[in-house]
C-alpha cells in the first residue's frame, strides 16, 4: 500500500503553477496541468508531496491508519472501555503528535528537498515533535504537583515543541500561518518595549510564564480548537474522505450533470451544484476546485466561458461550499464552542445565507449564458422550471425523509426499548441491500472525459439507482445530529460506521445480485478502499491538526494579553464611530488575516481578534449583535481570502485547471462572489435572515423574500435581467434587494420601534412596561482597565414581576438616582447582565450610570415594506420585457 496521496502542501502549489511545463502549456491554450499534476494540487494544504517507497512507505501508511483507528475509537460509545483513561484524558497531545510527526514524513523542507526518501533531520523533527507533543501525557503527574503550570525545565521543552510546530505548520500551510503566529508570540515577549506603539503595549511575560501559558495549560496550543480538531473534525474529514473512496463524489457530480447540463450554460449549473454537494462534505475550498472543476471547468469552456470565467464560477462554488453546513470547513465546531450555542442551532442560522448564496450563484451563472447566447448540451427539451422543481421536490423530499424516520424509530423504541437499537441497525442493513440491489441493476459510474469530441448527457432515469445508498450515511448523519441532536462526534462515528460497512460490502454483494463469482477479490477491493480512506482521512487531517494547534497561540496571546481591546481601539479610530465604516474595516481585515490559510485556522484568527471588536463596537453604536451572527460575519470575509488575488490558492488552482490567468480569475470569481460579501452586512442589521427568534411561517416568508432579494441583486450587479440592463434599472433593483433584506430600515423611519425615555424616569417606565417588551438601555462609565470612558447597549426584556423594583432585580440589576444622575451598582454575579457589564469600574470615582433608555413601542408588521419593493421589482420587469422581445426577434432573424 502507498502512502502517498499524491497532493501537495500549499507552499509548493504556488511553484507547480509557476513551472515552465505549466506556463508552457498556458500559452499553447491547453488546461494548465497534466491530470496527474492536478491530482497533486487536490488537498494544496493537506496531504504533502513526498512518496516513500518500500518498507517506510508502509510504515507511513500504517501510522496514517493507526491515527484514524484511534480516532474512531476514540468518537465510540466503547471508548472508555477500549481506550486507557490515560489517553483519552490526553487526547489533544496523541492528536498532535500523529500531525506533526506525518507533517515531517509528507512534507519536504525546500523545493530541492528529496520526495522519495526522508532524510534523517526529518526522522529527528518528527519524532522529537511527537513526543514534545505528548509531553504533558508523560509528566502529568509532575505538571499536576506544579499546580498546572510550566517549571523551568518544563519551559525549554515547551519553547523547542512551539519552534518545532511552528516548522510542521510552515511545510504544510505554507509560511502564513507560522508568520503571523510567530508575530503574536514576539508581541507576548516584547509588547512592553519602546518601540511597540503605545496604544498596543502591555506589560509582557517572562519565558516560563508565557510557556507555560501556550503549551502546558489548555490556553493555547492544546485549548479549545485543538480539542474541537480532536473531537469531531477529524471523524467528519474522515466521513469525507470514505464517502468519496466509495464513488459518492462521482455520483454527485453526475447527477448534477445529468439534472442541469441541457441547460443555458449547463456545465457552469452543475459545477455550482455539484460543488455544493461536494462542499456539504468536504474541508478544503481547493480540494473541491479540483475535484469537480477537472470535469466542469473544460465543458464550460466548450459553451462559451472563457478560461476565467469558467475556473472563477468554479472558484465561487467551492469557496462557497465551506460556508454550507453541515461541515462549513469545520468552523461549525468551533463555533459551537466558541459561541456557546448548540451545534442544531449553529446549522440553523448557517443555512439560510448558504442557500440563497448558491441560488444567486446559479443565477449568474445563467445571466452570464444568456448574455452570451450560449449553446446548449445534448438534446433534451425539460423545461428551465421543471428542472428547478424537481431538484426542489429531490431535497424537499431528503429532508422529509431524515426529519420523517424519527416517527417509526420512536414506534420501534417504544414496543421495544431494550432492542431497539439492534432492530434499527438490522432495518439499516435491509434498506442498504435494496439500494445495493438497485445499483446493481445498472452500470457502475465511471469519470467522463470532458474533453471526448462527443459530450452525452447522461440521463437520470439512468443513473439515480446506481448511487442511492450513498445517501444513506448521510440520513443517518443528519438524523443524529439534527432529529436526536447527539453530539457532532458521535453522529459521525455512526454515519462512519456505515461507510465502513459500505465499502468493505458494496463491490462483494453487488457481484452476487449480478451473479458474478469474484467475491473474494471484491472483497479484498473493499478491504484496500476503506485502508486507503483511512489513510486518504489521516493524511487531509494533517493540515487541519497543525492548523487548529498553531492558531491556538493566536488565541492564547489574545487571552494572556488583551489584544482584543486594542484591535477595538484601532478598529474604532479608523472608522471614527462610523458602525458601517467600522464592519467594512473589520471585514478587511478579516480578509487579509485569512490570506493563506485553511478554512479552519482562517477562522479561528479571525474569530478571535474581530468578533470581539464587533460585539464591542456594535454595542456602543446602539446595535445588539448575537454572537452568532459576529463570529458568520468575520468567517464569510475570512473564507474569502481564498478567491482574493494575490494570494487566492483556489484561483490559482481553477486557474492551473482552465489554463487562465490566476489573477484575472481571481477577480473575476470576487466579482461573482460579491453576493457573499454583501449577505454578512446583511444579517448584521437584519438577524431574521439567520432565522433567530423566527417561527416556521415568517422563516419561509424570510426564505422566499430572501431569494427575490439576492437575485434582485445578481441582476443589479450583472447588469442584465430580463434583458441588459440600464443604469438606473441595475440602481432599481439593488434599491429592491436593499428593500427586501432590511424592510426594517424603512419601517423604522415609517414609525420609530422606541421611545427615548430620559434616564430618571428608567425606572417608572420599567413600572410601566409591560411583561415581553424590551427597553434598549445604554450604560456608560469608567473601563476597569483602563479608566477611560467606556459605553455599551444591552436590551432588558421586561418580566412579569409585579412592580419595577422587582423587576430589576429579578435581573440583578441594582439603580439608584443621586443628584439627577441614575447610577447603577456592580451586578450580581451569576445574573444575566452580569458578562455584559464586567468591563466597568463600578468601584471608581466616577459612576457608572445609564444615559439613554428606550422603551419598544407598537409598530406595524415591517412585512408590509415587502409590497412596495415587489411592484418596484414588477416596474422594471415592464421596462425591460419590450426590449427584451425585441433582442429576440433580432436574434430569430424576425423584423422586430
Amino acid at each position: 500500500m502507498n502512502f502517498r496521496t499524491g497532493k501537495l502542501g500549499a507552499g509548493q502549489t504556488g511553484e507547480l503553477l509557476m513551472s515552465e511545463e505549466y506556463q508552457a502549456n498556458k500559452k499553447a491554450g491547453s488546461s494548465g496541468l497534466s491530470e496527474e499534476e492536478l491530482q497533486e494540487m487536490v488537498a494544496a494544504s493537506d496531504s504533502g508531496s513526498r512518496n516513500p517507497a518500500g518498507p517506510i512507505g508502509l510504515f507511513l501508511a500504517a501510522v496514517a491508519l493507526a491515527w484514524s483507528a484511534f480516532q474512531v475509537l476514540l468518537a465510540s460509545p466503547l471508548s472508555n472501555y477500549i481506550l486507557p483513561s490515560d489517553l483519552i484524558n490526553n487526547s489533544r497531545q496523541v492528536h498532535l503528535s500523529f500531525a506533526i510527526f506525518l507533517a515531517f514524513m509528507a512534507y519536504p523542507a525546500l523545493k530541492s528537498s528529496p520526495r522519495h526518501h526522508i532524510p534523517i533531520q526529518d526522522w529527528i523533527l518528527a519524532l522529537s515533535g511527537a513526543f514534545l507533543a505528548l509531553y504533558g501525557l508523560f509528566f502529568y503527574e509532575k505538571i499536576v504537583n506544579n499546580g498546572g503550570l510550566a517549571d523551568h525545565v518544563d519551559k525549554w521543552f515547551a519553547l523547542a515543541g512551539i519552534l518545532i510546530l511552528f516548522e510542521a505548520a510552515r511545510r504544510t500551510l505554507g509560511p502564513a500561518m507560522a508568520i503571523v503566529a510567530t508575530i503574536f508570540l514576539l508581541y507576548v515577549f516584547f509588547g512592553s518595549s519602546q518601540w511597540v506603539p503605545e496604544v498596543m503595549r502591555w506589560k509582557g511575560a517572562s519565558l516560563q510564564k508565557a510557556m507555560s501559558h501556550m503549551w502546558i495549560t489548555s490556553e493555547g496550543v492544546f485549548g479549545i480548537a485543538l480539542g474541537v480538531s480532536t473531537k469531531f473534525v477529524f471523524l467528519f474529514v474522515l466521513f469525507g474522505a470514505l464517502l468519496d473512496k466509495a464513488g459518492a463524489g462521482n455520483y454527485f457530480i453526475k447527477m448534477a450533470f445529468a439534472a442541469l447540463g441541457h441547460l443555458k450554460g449547463g456545465p457552469a449549473k452543475a459545477a455550482v451544484v455539484g460543488s455544493a454537494a461536494t462542499g456539504l462534505i468536504s474541508g478544503s475550498s481547493i480540494a473541491n476546485v479540483v475535484t469537480t472543476g477537472t470535469f466542469t471547468i473544460p465543458l464550460m469552456k466548450r459553451v462559451g466561458f472563457t478560461n476565467e470565467q469558467a475556473g472563477s464560477v468554479e472558484v465561487a462554488s467551492s469557496v462557497n461550499g465551506q460556508i454550507m453546513p453541515p461541515v462549513m470547513g469545520a468552523a461549525a465546531f468551533l463555533m459551537v464552542e466558541y459561541v456557546g450555542i448548540s451545534y442544531v442551532e449553529v446549522i440553523t442560522h448557517a443555512f439560510l445565507p448558504a442557500v440563497i448564496s448558491y441560488i444567486a450563484l446559479v443565477y449568474i451563472v445563467h445571466l452570464e449564458a444568456v448574455k452570451r447566447n450560449m449553446p446548449t448540451i445534448g438534446h433534451k427539451t425539460v423545461s428551465t422550471l421543471r428542472t428547478v422543481l424537481g431538484m426542489f421536490f429531490f431535497f424537499a423530499g431528503f429532508a422529509a425523509l431524515c426529519y420523517g424516520i424519527k416517527f417509526p424509530i420512536g414506534w420501534i423504541t417504544a414496543l421495544v426499548p431494550d432492542g431497539a437499537s439492534w432492530i434499527l441497525a438490522v432495518l439499516v442493513f435491509v434498506a442498504y441491500l435494496v439500494l445495493l440491489k438497485l445499483a446493481a441493476s445498472v452500470e457502475d459510474l465511471h469519470p467522463d472525459d470532458p474533453n471526448a469530441k462527443h459530450i452525452v448527457l447522461p440521463e437520470i432515469a439512468d443513473i439515480y439507482k446506481s448511487g442511492l445508498y450513498y445517501l444513506l450515511p448521510i440520513v443517518v448523519l443528519v438524523y443524529f445530529l439534527m432529529i436526536e441532536q447527539k453530539s457532532p462526534g458521535l453522529s459521525a462515528f455512526w454515519a462512519t460506521t456505515l461507510l465502513f460497512v459500505i465499502l468493505l460490502t458494496q463491490r462483494p454483494i453487488k457481484a452476487i445480485f449480478r451473479g458474478e463469482n469474484k467475491m473474494v477479490e471484491e472483497f479484498k477491493e473493499g478491504v484496500v478502499d476503506l485502508a486507503k480512506g483511512m489513510i486518504d482521512g489521516a493524511r487531509n487531517m494533517i493540515g487541519i491538526g497543525l492548523a487548529t494547534a498553531t492558531a491556538g497561540i493566536i488565541v492564547g496571546t489574545v487571552t494572556l494579553t488583551g489584544i482584543g481591546q486594542v484591535m477595538a481601539d484601532l478598529v474604532e479610530l479608523v472608522s471614527g464611530g462610523n458602525l458601517v465604516l467600522m464592519l467594512a474595516f473589520v471585514g478587511l481585515l478579516s480578509l487579509v488575516l485569512g490570506m493563506g490559510l485553511p478554512t479552519t485556522a482562517n477562522y479561528i484568527v479571525v474569530s478571535s481578534l474581530m468578533a470581539g471588536v464587533v460585539v464591542e463596537l456594535g454595542a456602543q453604536s446602539g446595535l445588539i449583535v448575537p454572537l452568532i451572527a459576529v463570529h458568520l460575519f468575520v468567517f464569510y470575509f475570512g473564507i474569502m481570502a481564498d478567491v482574493t488575488p494575490p494570494v487566492g490558492l483556489a484561483s490559482f488552482a481553477a486557474a492551473a485547471v482552465s489554463g487562465g490567468d490566476a489573477i484575472k480569475t481571481g477577480f473575476t470569481a470576487f466579482f461573482y462572489s460579491l453576493r457573499t460579501i454583501a449577505l454578512p452586512f446583511v444579517f448584521i442589521f437584519n438577524t431574521d435572515l439567520l432565522l433567530i427568534d423566527v417561527g416556521w411561517g415568517q422563516g419561509i416568508l424570510v426564505f422566499i423574500m430572501a431569494t427575490i432579494a439576492i437575485l434582485a441583486f445578481t441582476a443589479g450587479t450583472m447588469g442584465y435581467f430580463v434583458t441588459r440592463s440600464r443604469i438606473y434599472e441595475s440602481i432599481a433593483l439593488v434599491l429592491v434587494a436593499f428593500i427586501l433584506f432590511r424592510p426594517d430600515f424603512f419601517m423604522n423611519r415609517i414609525q420609530p420601534p422606541f421611545e427615548i425615555v430620559q434616564p430618571t424616569s428608567f425606572v417608572e417606565a420599567v413600572g410601566k412596561a409591560n411583561p415581553g417588551d424590551d427597553i434598549r438601555i445604554t450604560v456608560n462609565g469608567p473601563d476597569f482597565d483602563t479608566g477611560s470612558k467606556a459605553e455599551t447597549t444591552f436590551i432588558l426584556t421586561v418580566g412579569d414581576e409585579a412592580d419595577a423594583e422587582a423587576r430589576l432585580s429579578a435581573v440583578g440589576l441594582t439603580v439608584f438616582d443621586e443628584d439627577g444622575v441614575m447610577k447603577m451598582d456592580e451586578p450580581f454575579p451569576g445574573t444575566p447582565f452580569f458578562e455584559t457589564l464586567g468591563n466597568f469600574d463600578f468601584y471608581g470615582d466616577d459612576p457608572v450610570q445609564i444615559a439613554k433608555a428606550q422603551v419598544s413601542l407598537e409598530q406595524m408588521p415591517k412585512e408590509l415594506i415587502y409590497i412596495p419593493g415587489l411592484l418596484l421589482l414588477g416596474l422594471i420587469y415592464l421596462l425591460q420585457r419590450p426590449r427584451a422581445r425585441v433582442e429576440r426577434k433580432e436574434m430569430e432573424g424576425v423584423p422586430a
